[in-house]
């Protein structure tokens, strides 16, 4: 005897997210494995050892994450004060944390770019005060990266500290706790799997982003010069055996990484009895 499900549609729901993830997902990461199986070992070697190329991915996955640690500090703060403080131009601020995601790449990078070159004023006044460059080093990278990832944190954490229980920051006070004892002890471990979160999506978006970067890094090699650059300038020589090597590369590289923080999520989860 069959068994009904509770939920109806199961089999039309999952026969669509199959297809999409067939045509969305796995056809196009299917063809570049296959593509990379004409290159042989030394062949693909020899492409991924190349100075540039290690350059670039250092440069690449370096600044990624710099971005996604300091993006998830500030993102977190962000949210705090959008969650637990009422002031005036609240609505503002909340459009105005989701403007990343529509403004286009390429005028971010272009309005950065501006700023923060040596004759910008903020480039300027970093020369002169400091001594930092910003524009055409991978502190651009960065600065573009920190860019369109906060809004990743802000929106993955802003729902985690909506439905937190203001119960348990009663009963941790009741008890002699200090704010910051509530905070560390009750507050951030429950918080801290959702930040992880959003630490792996600005990550990931970090080291596929081409459009707000390619202005401001000033894409020269061994310096400043990404991955997804790097691809560009392959395709456009007509070395397709070359950018496939360095995309699976990259695609690889990514995928563990991502699993990595996966892992440690679902750990911190099970550790903190969320699951």
């Amino acid at each position: 005897m069959s068994r009904t499900s509770i939920m109806p549609g199961f089999r039309p729901t999952i026969s669509f997210t199959l297809l999409y993830l067939s045509l969305v997902v796995l056809i196009p990461l299917s063809t570049l494995v296959f593509k990379s199986f004409q290159l042989s070992w030394e062949d693909y070697l020899n492409i991924i050892t190349n100075k540039r190329v290690l350059s670039s991915f250092r440069v690449s996955f370096i600044t990624a994450l710099v971005a996604a640690g300091i993006a998830s500090f500030f993102g977190f703060i962000v949210a705090w004060v959008l969650v637990r403080y009422a002031f005036i131009g609240k609505r503002f601020f909340h459009a105005l944390i989701d403007f990343p995601f529509a403004l286009p790449t390429a005028v971010a990078g272009i309005v950065l770019a501006t700023i923060f070159q040596p004759s910008g004023f903020l480039g300027k006044f970093l020369m002169q005060t400091f001594g930092i460059q910003v524009a055409f080093k991978p502190l651009g990278i960065v600065m573009a990266l920190i860019f369109i990832s906060i809004p990743f944190i802000v929106r993955t954490v802003e729902p985690v500290l909506l439905e937190f229980e203001s119960s348990m920051e009663e009963a941790g006070a009741s008890l002699g706790a200090t704010r910051w004892q509530v905070f560390t002890k009750i507050i951030f471990p429950n918080v801290f799997p959702a930040l992880l979160t959003g630490f792996a999506l600005a990550f990931a978006r970090g080291v596929g982003e081409y459009g707000s970067v390619i202005f401001i890094a000033g894409n020269i090699p061994y310096i400043s010069e990404i991955v997804p650059l790097l691809i560009v300038t392959k395709l456009e020589q007509f070395d397709i055996e070359g950018a496939t090597a360095i995309a699976l590369t990259m695609l690889v590289i990514s995928f563990l990484l991502l699993l990595l923080i996966n892992v440690l999520q679902y750990w911190v989860r099970k550790r903190s009895g969320q699951l």
